[in-house]
């Protein structure tokens, strides 16, 4: 059968439930801990800050499908399903025996996956009555999509986005505005742990655990509001597990198993929701598959971090969470990474890593970039700097495919376009774009404040 170039699921193959993998997992991720007593922190408490239909999600390890509410269907009928792509012209180009697929999520305003959460957070915000959410944002893709769902919503949206990329992408920050957002560079000196974070690091470019300490900060000092996640946390992962439920449903279609799942690792929600069914019948037995998670050599929370309970902020006022962590206090250097610059990894996936279900590999900035070029001339999408880190280690399958001739499967996510990345593109195209990887001491001194949590 010739495989068309594009596949399409009808609306109404569309998934109508989330899929939450940690129900098939029999080894459970940590649970989260209250820093003051380290005991596991209660519904109660995590409702201080978060939705409270949010929370049920968080706190659920045991049901595995969640029903998806009619409003979200419906405004994921703007852009969804998305495509599944065969990398045909990179296949070429390359000259492999693999076959290549991705999974396409820029096909929205707001550029990229994360308007699958977003939605989702924003409409259970206003079931609650609230009046708006606070979040952060590093490149910018999950604050643009919370601006998004929240103006559809009629919510107010503050967004705390990390100085370096409000710097480097001031149009991602426009687009934010325009929908209604108010964005602030992180760290500030609107907050009381911005104010600290910059005296204890004068002139820092900020990262994401800064970002979310000032934004749980803002949500839980102003009455009505509530701070939402883009990444890391199993809600997340959770509605995120779209994108895999729709991957594995096109390729069922096909009559095409992949032999190699790859996506780009920062926090986990794109990766953990490509892998999610896959994953899920890899836990239950019914087929075995590769997970690759790629994330940044400035950033190796996975391939460099320790396994331990960490503060999920570098202000050290949100809950302790057991993952792959570089420390709570490690601040990346301001690199084209963007959302992949935070210090840890999602627990679920962290668990899933250590139980030697899944791999990792880390990748350099020129690398990626090489990638990214080589990608957009061959299948005419500028891909975003994140969603390139997986197009490298695809690349790099592909290639030892070439060397072994082995014709693989492999399905990769790609999560964004890069349109708003020009000035990342532009230091790749001149020549003068670098590669900053951390030293063991650098690490060490980070991993020497992680808190004494057995």
């Amino acid at each position: 059968m010739e495989i068309p170039y594009k596949t399409y699921l009808t609306e109404n193959e569309v998934p109508d439930a989330w899929y939450n993998m940690r129900a098939d997992m029999k080894v459970k991720p940590s649970p989260l801990l209250n820093p003051a007593t380290l005991k596991p922190v209660t519904a109660e408490e995590a409702e201080h800050i978060f939705c409270k239909e949010l929370v049920r999600q968080e706190l659920d390890a045991e049901t595995p499908w969640f029903p998806i509410p009619k409003e979200i269907r419906d405004f994921y009928r703007m852009f969804r399903p998305s495509p599944l792509i065969r990398a045909y012209f990179l296949e070429r180009a390359l000259g492999t025996p693999a076959k290549i697929y991705y999974k396409f999520e820029g096909n929205n305003t707001s550029g990229s996956h994360k308007l699958n959460s977003a939605i989702a957070q924003a409409y259970y915000a206003k079931q609650q009555g609230l009046k708006g959410v606070t979040t952060e944002t590093g490149a910018g893709q999950w604050g643009t999509a919370l601006s998004m769902a929240c103006a559809f919503f009629g919510l107010d949206c503050r967004v705390y986005m990390v100085k370096c990329s409000y710097e480097q992408k001031p149009f991602r920050r426009e687009v934010m505005r325009t929908y209604g957002a108010q964005v602030t560079p992180s760290p500030s000196m609107l907050t009381e742990v911005g104010k600290r974070i910059n005296a204890e690091h004068p002139g820092t470019t900020g990262s994401l655990g800064c970002a979310i300490s000032e934004a749980v900060e803002d949500a839980v000092t102003h009455e009505g509001y509530r701070y939402v996640l883009g990444s890391v946390l199993a809600q997340v992962l959770l509605h995120q597990s779209i994108i895999g439920l729709e991957a594995k449903a096109a390729m069922d279609k096909l009559g095409v198993k992949p032999d190699v799942i790859i996506g780009c690792a920062g926090g986990g929600s794109n990766l953990g929701g490509l892998i999610s069914p896959f994953m899920g019948e890899k836990l239950r037995g019914e087929n075995d598959y590769r997970f690759i998670a790629v994330e940044p050599a400035s950033c190796p929370s996975l391939t460099r971090g320790r396994y331990a309970y960490d503060f999920c902020d570098t202000g050290k006022v949100c809950p302790l969470q057991k993952m792959y962590t570089l420390g709570c206090d490690f601040i990346p250097s301001a690199n084209h990474a963007g959302g992949l610059r935070y210090h840890g990894m999602s627990a679920t996936l962290s668990e899933l890593y250590a139980q030697g279900l899944m791999e990792a590999k880390s990748v350099k900035q020129t690398d990626v970039f090489e990638a990214a070029t080589l990608f957009a001339r061959t299948e005419g999408t500028l891909p975003a700097p994140e969603s390139s880190h997986a197009i490298r280690a695809a690349i790099d399958e592909a290639l030892e495919c070439k060397r072994t001739g082995e014709a693989k499967t492999i399905l990769f996510g790609l999560t964004g376009t890069g349109y708003f990345d020009l000035v990342a593109y532009q230091k790749f195209n001149d020549g003068v774009m670098g590669d900053y990887i951390p030293t063991d001491e650098e690490l060490e001194a980070s991993f020497a404040k992680l808190p004494p949590v057995g």
